[in-house]
């Protein structure tokens, strides 16, 4: 679910950060919408439709290495919440094509984990460990198949970490700041530029005790 940022239910989400215009379709998570993406395979659904476009519940099971009877239930599911639809236009035949009714998800862990029912608590646990599992499972394909890269590439590419001591409201404002300088790149280069591609950037920030 790649933008992960929002605000309790009923309320305006602030934005610490630009998110590209309406045109984007940023779907602010409510409690509703949790508790339907909290299944890893439908997290996984979700995010293959955002990031490859239309597809089967065939092609997707291929793609995630899952039975299509497995996907096609899920997707039902997701199209339930409003989070996927059909895209008949691209069907042939009983082909039922799937895709995306947003570009990502916005939403704010710490109001749900603070909620007062337990399964939205247990849903944010479930959605934000397989945020962390596809994060270093994307960077684990990275190291394994950096050497097919060009050097350009492989001299662009960076895994730093950093510890520096903070508040909480400077925790939020370095992450708003990062958050920006990330923006601030979006839609800078054409999809049909020579030489580019898709470019993930993680960004993890939490306090860790004292020795």
């Amino acid at each position: 679910m790649p933008e992960n940022k929002s605000t309790p239910e009923g309320e305006k989400a602030p934005r610490p950060y630009h998110l590209g215009g309406d045109d984007r379709k940023l779907h602010t998570v409510d409690a509703r919408t949790l508790r339907a993406i909290a299944h890893p395979l439908r997290i996984r659904l979700l995010n293959a439709l955002r990031e490859f476009g239309p597809a089967t519940a065939s092609k997707l099971g291929e793609r995630l290495g899952e039975s299509s009877g497995a996907t096609s239930y899920h997707l039902r599911q997701l199209a339930e919440s409003g989070l996927v639809e059909d895209a008949p236009e691209l069907g042939k035949g009983r082909e039922r094509w799937w895709r995306a009714v947003h570009e990502g998800a916005i939403f704010e862990s710490a109001d749900f984990l603070a909620h007062t029912d337990p399964e939205v608590r247990g849903a944010i646990g479930v959605v934000m460990h397989e945020v962390a599992t596809t994060h270093a499972q994307e960077l684990n394909t990275w190291l394994g198949t950096m050497s097919e890269w060009p050097q350009e590439w492989r001299q662009s590419s960076d895994m730093s970490d950093f510890k520096v001591r903070l508040t909480p409201e400077l925790a939020r404002e370095l992450s708003a700041k990062l958050h920006a300088v990330v923006e601030s790149y979006r839609d800078v280069v054409p999809e049909d530029t020579e030489g580019s591609a898709v470019v993930r950037t993680h960004l993890h920030t939490f306090p860790r005790p004292s020795e």
